[in-house]
Parts: C-alpha cells; sequence; structure tokens
C-alpha cells in the first residue's frame, strides 16, 4: 500500500467512462479507504462494483447526479465524510464537447452561423465551474478542520493534507473546432495555479493534467476517419492513448509532491497549424 493513498478518502467526478473510471479503478489499486464515484450516468453503479473487486473490500459508494449541482456536490461529500473520513483527494474528471467552427460559412446559402452562447455557457458550467467548485468544497472541508484541531498555516513538517488534480486537455493551446472546450481547459490552468499558491496554505496541492487525445467515449465519437486522418499521424505513439496511462500519471502527480503545475501526457502530439 502507498502511503500517500492509504487511509484516504477521494472523490472522482465523471467517473462512470473514461479517464474518471480509470482513474477510480487506479486509486482503488493504490488503496484509498473511500472513493466516492459521482457521474450522472447510472454506469457509475457498474464502476463502482469493478472498484470493490479491485480494491477487495468494499471502498466506493456512487452517487448519480449533475455535478454542475451545488447541492448534490455537498451531499456527495457530506455523505463520504460520514462514511470514510475527510476528503482530501480530489479528481474531477467530468467534462463534455459541443464542438463546432466559432463561426461557419454555409457554401450554399451564404449563411453565416455564430457558435450558439447557450452551449458555450453549458461547456463552462461542466468543464470549469464545476471541477473549480468540486475542489474548493474539499479544499474548505480541510481548512475548517485544521481550524477544529486548532492549526494555522500548513507547516512542511506535516505530511500533505489533501491533493487535487484537474483534467485539462491538449486542445488548452487551441484546437480548430473548439472554441469552448479549450477555452475551459485554459481556464483550468489558471485555477489550478491560483489555488496552487492559496491552498497551499492549508496544506492542499493543485495541479493540472494535460491529457492528449484518449480512447475515451467522447474521443471515439469523433469517428475513426478523424482519429486515422487527423490525430493518429501526429502523434508519436500512433495510437490513441489508454485511460490506464493517464490515470497513472494522475496517481503519480499525488504521490510525488515535488511535481507541481502541469503535467502534459501528451503521448507526443503534434498538431498540424
Amino acid at each position: 500500500m502507498n502511503g500517500h493513498f492509504q487511509n484516504r478518502t477521494a472523490i472522482v467526478t465523471g467517473a462512470a467512462s473514461g479517464i474518471g473510471q480509470a482513474a477510480a479503478l487506479e486509486l482503488a489499486r493504490r488503496g484509498v479507504r473511500g472513493l466516492g464515484l459521482a457521474d450522472r450516468s447510472s454506469a457509475v453503479e457498474e464502476v463502482a462494483v469493478k472498484v470493490n473487486a479491485v480494491a477487495g473490500r468494499s471502498v466506493a459508494q456512487n452517487f448519480i447526479g449533475d455535478t454542475t449541482d451545488g447541492n448534490f456536490r455537498s451531499r456527495v461529500y457530506e455523505q463520504m465524510q460520514a462514511k470514510f473520513g475527510l476528503v482530501t483527494l480530489c479528481v474531477p474528471a467530468a467534462g463534455i464537447t459541443r464542438d463546432a467552427l466559432a463561426v461557419k460559412v454555409d457554401k450554399a446559402t451564404r449563411q453565416i452561423t455564430i457558435y450558439p452562447e447557450e452551449l458555450f455557457r453549458q461547456v463552462v458550467e461542466v468543464n470549469l465551474i464545476a471541477p473549480v467548485y468540486w475542489v474548493l468544497e474539499m479544499v474548505g472541508r480541510i481548512a475548517q478542520d485544521r481550524q477544529r484541531r486548532g492549526l494555522g498555516r500548513w507547516e512542511p513538517s506535516e505530511e500533505i493534507q489533501g491533493s487535487a488534480v484537474f483534467i485539462g486537455s491538449v486542445s488548452s493551446q487551441g484546437n480548430k473546432g473548439q472554441i469552448a472546450y479549450a477555452a475551459t481547459k485554459r481556464g483550468l490552468e489558471g485555477a489550478a495555479r491560483t489555488l496552487a499558491k492559496e491552498a497551499i496554505w492549508h496544506g492542499v496541492r493543485c495541479s493540472v493534467i494535460h491529457p492528449g487525445f484518449t480512447d475515451t467515449p467522447m474521443v471515439r465519437k469523433m469517428g475513426q476517419d478523424m482519429i486515422d486522418k487527423n490525430i493518429l499521424p501526429y502523434t508519436e505513439l500512433r495510437r490513441l492513448i489508454r485511460p490506464e496511462e493517464i490515470a497513472s500519471a494522475i496517481c503519480f502527480m499525488i504521490e510525488n509532491p515535488a511535481v507541481t503545475g502541469e503535467v502534459w501526457a501528451d503521448a507526443g502530439w503534434h498538431p498540424s497549424a
């Protein structure tokens, strides 16, 4: 068992599939005490069964709901804390894409279509605001716990109190057809850097991992033709990244306090202009 995970309570959002599911399974392998799995899909129930099988004991509790709902978020934290103890690990992996060109010209009618504002707002809510507040909830509860114990500023002689890893993307550099998605992933960089400066007062580390194109339902929706023509030729590995490879990198970021800021797990992807 790894001391950075043993006796820790963790929460993963977007845990029903993709990187979220892989992260949950890897955290279970590394011996977390309790693991809250949040997703709007009922498939998260099956993931909880897999997680418990991997852990060899009952560590997972699944929660079905909207990750942008503050009441849902608070309920997850309350129940996990009551059952397993203070939440000190958070991987807010829930995310969506609503891809389209920012401005599109219809060749036949010459009509102009601007990316819908309502879609932009939806992507911001799910990909940027929600992850930040799932982490803020953890930081706030850790700070409150320290206050109750009469502790002030965290000192290096103490162990790390908590860790959060945001899920960015190589698209944060800008990617055609992803005006909203790219903006949210870039926004997570600023949020993580700010929290890294603020939350360490309470002993909490915050960082962000930028996965490349990973073999998830989100990427598969692009279609095999798109993947073959526009992704694989520009990737050094010439294949999609496996979700478990990203999960391993996330856990590396958690267990090594010297790894701060951002990690690019992009499999050598170099986009064309």
